[in-house]
């Protein structure tokens, strides 16, 4: 109490000494005015400076890192879409060569098949011929009634055979007719078949109008890649996020299948392994195996997409031979059909120990229950069930290597333009910030000013009292420092 009391020049009273003190310091405060002016603003100059140029760095950053990542994303669009449009082509080529490549054969063969067709046709659609007017003519003379029989006899005989060549004439015609008949009959079968084939070749052409199409789209979006256009960066960016989605949800499912693989098979290698066996105090040996089995079958799995070329993940196996993929090709698959069989035997074996355990359970307690047993084919469904998952399971985990090439390419586009966004938005704090620290300088100088108002009431009001050439030269001198502070304060802004 007594040290804290020393300052007090009227003891009892901390108010009024509090003001004495005030009012003795106040001439004080006033010399120091402009000392203290340009500490305060040196120091906030100092404050704000580094982290306006920090500011300045991380957007010229941003700028740079947004630059590389249109770079990065426009040569992945433009290879991808010029893969695109090669298996295009390849598929245009191989319906070309599959489908069209007999049709001028086969255009020339209809063509003359229908000229055939329709040369019967005409031919079938003609009359019969009439009698000669010979004939009519012998007839009228046979009508004539004649005194010599003789002679009316040999013109009725006339008559008679003239009739029958006629008639056996008119039914060789007629047979002939029914025979084009019969092959127009015959050719109703062509006439399906040709429609089938021109309906075909329609679809087929068809077809090939829709590949030419997308042919078409996919250059105009190779074209606006090549020409570096925001549409094409803002198309293929939201493509990319939309994979980076897709591919995460899929590797996340993949996870839990992967879980439900490890619940299978840890049961089971902690009895082959060692349940007691540890790596670390708390990582037991049977789980590392149980996990080393997953990540093979993966590992296997990926491989086998590799050498299939579904994935592009690692170069150097594209670029081995034909039979050097085929061997590979065969020796994952085999080693993932070896390593499926053995989760199966695994899901098994876990069985029928979670089996005995229930039954050593049912023998230790006190109160036996009576149970029916059941060792029909309903009892055996769950472990039929659990071999086949574990045997299904390795095989649907080799397929993640696909949504793990997409997430690996899409997270490159994310990444960076989550990194932009970060940097911008670091940018942006470190400005405010900057600024704050500026206009508190400010407000510090104005209320020190506020502290020391009387001696700068004073001061004004001597400075204003009009007394000739001192009163010019105050107000001269008044001008001069205003020029000097606001050419100070141009410089410190730039």
């Amino acid at each position: 109490m007594a040290g804290s009391a020393l300052w007090m020049i009227v003891p009892g009273n901390a108010a009024l000494s509090a003001i004495v003190l005030f009012l003795i310091a106040m001439p004080f405060l006033y010399a120091a005015r402009k000392p203290v002016h340009e500490l305060v603003r040196s120091v906030g100059h100092l404050a704000s400076g580094p982290l306006r140029l920090a500011s300045r760095w991380l957007l010229a950053v941003a700028r740079d890192m947004k630059e590389r990542n249109k770079a990065v994303l426009l040569a992945h669009g433009r290879e991808e879409t010029g893969q695109l449009i090669t298996r295009e082509f390849e598929r245009v080529a191989t319906l070309v060569r599959r489908d069209l490549e007999g049709y001028p054969a086969l255009q020339r063969r209809l063509l003359d098949e229908i000229t055939r067709v329709e040369e019967d046709y005409k031919k079938c659609g003609e009359v019969p011929p009439p009698p000669p007017e010979w004939v009519e003519a012998v007839d009228a003379v046979a009508k004539v009634k004649n005194g010599n029989e003789l002679v009316q006899r040999v013109l009725e005989e006339i008559n008679s055979t003239i009739k029958e060549i006629y008639q056996k004439t008119l039914g060789e015609y007629r047979n002939a007719y029914e025979e084009r008949h019969k092959i127009l009959n015959g050719f109703m079968p062509f006439w399906r078949s040709l429609d089938k084939t021109l309906a075909q070749a329609d679809q087929k052409m068809t077809s090939l109008n829709d590949r030419a199409t997308q042919i078409d789209a996919q250059i105009d979006k190779y074209q606006e890649i090549v020409k570096k256009t925001d549409k094409a960066e803002h198309a293929l960016t939201m493509s990319q996020l939309t994979q980076f989605f897709i591919s995460t949800l899929v590797l996340a499912i993949a996870a839990g299948g992967a879980l439900i693989n490890y619940k299978l098979i840890a049961l089971p290698m902690s009895e082959m392994v060692g349940a007691g066996d540890y790596l670390t105090s708390s990582l037991r040996t049977s789980d590392v195996a149980a996990l080393v089995i997953i990540f093979v079958e993966a590992t296997m799995g990926l491989f086998l997409m590799e050498t299939l070329r579904i994935t592009h993940l690692f170069p150097r196996i594209h670029n081995l031979s034909d039979q050097m993929r085929g061997r590979m090709l065969w020796i994952a698959l085999t080693l993932l059909v070896t390593l499926a069989g053995i989760e199966a035997a695994l899901a098994l074996m876990r069985d029928m120990l979670i089996a005995d355990k229930a039954a050593l359970l049912q023998s230790l307690a006190t109160t036996a229950q009576q149970h029916v047993a059941n060792d029909g084919w309903l009892a055996r469904i769950p472990t039929a069930g659990q071999m086949l998952l574990g045997f299904i399971l390795p095989f649907a985990l080799a397929f993640i290597a696909i949504p793990l090439e997409s997430f690996i390419a899409s997270v490159r586009t994310v990444g960076g333009e989550a990194l932009v966004l970060l940097a911008r938005a670091t940018a942006f704090v470190l400005r405010l910030a900057g600024n704050l620290v500026r206009n508190s300088a400010r407000v510090l100088v104005t209320l020190y000013d506020v502290v020391i108002v009387v001696p700068l009431m004073v001061e004004r009001l001597v400075k204003a009292r009009p007394d000739g050439a001192g009163g010019r030269n105050v107000s001269e001198a008044r001008l001069k420092s205003h020029d000097v502070d606001e050419h100070k304060l141009v410089a410190r802004r730039n």
